[in-house]
């Protein structure tokens, strides 16, 4: 399948919390999306890589994406390194994006910062013709992404470009809430995290107003682009 934007995570719940709003509203204009998770989330503080996996397919559900896919990278430790960057290039060319979504430049977990750069080199790898890949025996072509956006995570960041996702917040919190190992829940009795938290879900409602407020628009999603973004049309613009 061909997908128009494809995001990427570097753990299960990472596009619910930044970007799925993004998704939602290009879903609902008919566009194709899917996510692609880096890893299964295993050293998370709560829960379980099989629980996270459980609570993907609620959230994907909530979303109507078009796919999803894992990679089974190791939690934690994945690098920036060859084989990783040949997964990533074949998933691209598998679905040729023409957008693509990912982590944050910078961020509180080093997860994230390292997903954003292994995804910016594999962009650029997938467009070259001597990178060699396969999928299910057949060579693959070489696939160039038009854009790639950074989504905007625990650390503040100014972005570059917003979107807004007034219409859909209540589906994206419902998304976000799919991962209820993770989040707020009274009744839990594990080990409080950094996210798990009511505050924590208070602070994304105050990002996202953050984030509208200059469009003049309840709630926005933020990204950061590594080229300077442009339009053909001055009125495309809000």
């Amino acid at each position: 399948m061909k997908l128009d934007i494809l995001a990427f995570g570097a753990h299960p719940d990472d596009v619910e919390i930044s970007a799925s709003g993004t998704l939602i509203v290009h879903i609902e204009k008919g566009y194709k999306c899917g996510i692609v998770d880096l890893t299964r989330g295993e050293l998370g503080t709560r829960g379980n890589a099989e629980q996270r996996e459980e609570e993907s397919q609620v959230a994907s559900k909530i979303l109507k994406i078009h796919i999803r896919e894992n990679l089974n990278l190791d939690d934690g430790f994945f690098m920036n390194d060859l084989v990783n960057q040949l997964k990533v290039v074949t998933v691209i060319r598998k679905y040729n994006p023409e957008i693509i979504l990912c982590n944050a430049i910078n961020d509180r977990h080093p997860d994230h910062s390292r997903a954003a750069e292994l995804i910016s080199n594999s962009i650029f790898l997938a467009g070259l013709t001597k990178v060699k890949t396969t999928y299910k025996n057949t060579p693959q072509e070489r696939w160039k992404v038009k854009a790639h956006y950074h989504y905007i995570q625990d650390r503040y960041i100014k972005p570059d470009i917003a979107v807004d996702i007034t219409s859909v917040w209540d589906r994206k919190m419902q998304a976000i809430r799919s991962f209820s190992s993770q989040f707020y829940d009274p009744l839990s009795t594990e080990p409080d995290t950094n996210i798990s938290g009511k505050d924590f879900l208070d602070f994304l409602a105050a990002r996202s107003i953050e984030m509208g407020r200059p469009l003049g628009v309840q709630y926005a999603e933020g990204f950061t682009s590594p080229r300077l973004p442009g339009v053909a049309d001055l009125f495309n613009l809000i």
